[in-house]
């Protein structure tokens, strides 16, 4: 299966998978409204051992196939790492 990814340009570190080369009618009017415009990335075959750094393979491949798209959250934030001082008594 091929899929098409696209950046969105007003939400840093969004992304979205298309199963059909600039097929953005497959996104809903409301999220294509908060995301696009988009700018084109890459183009990659999505096989089952294929491996994705912030998506599993297998959902991108279910959406794509099930609503002609998949969209790519930017991961939730690490919170800080609290050093206790030597002088603090926690």
């Amino acid at each position: 299966m091929q899929a098409y990814v696209y950046k969105s340009q007003r939400k840093q570190d969004t992304y979205v998978y298309l199963a059909a080369r600039d097929a953005f009618d497959a996104i809903p009017d409301a999220l294509k409204a908060t995301l696009a415009p988009f700018a084109f990335v890459l183009e990659v075959a999505l096989t089952p051992d294929r491996r994705l750094a912030l998506a599993d393979v297998d959902q991108v491949r279910a959406n794509l196939a099930e609503r002609g798209f998949h969209l790519q959250m930017p991961p939730p934030p690490v919170p800080p790492v609290r050093v206790p001082r030597r002088d603090d008594p926690r």
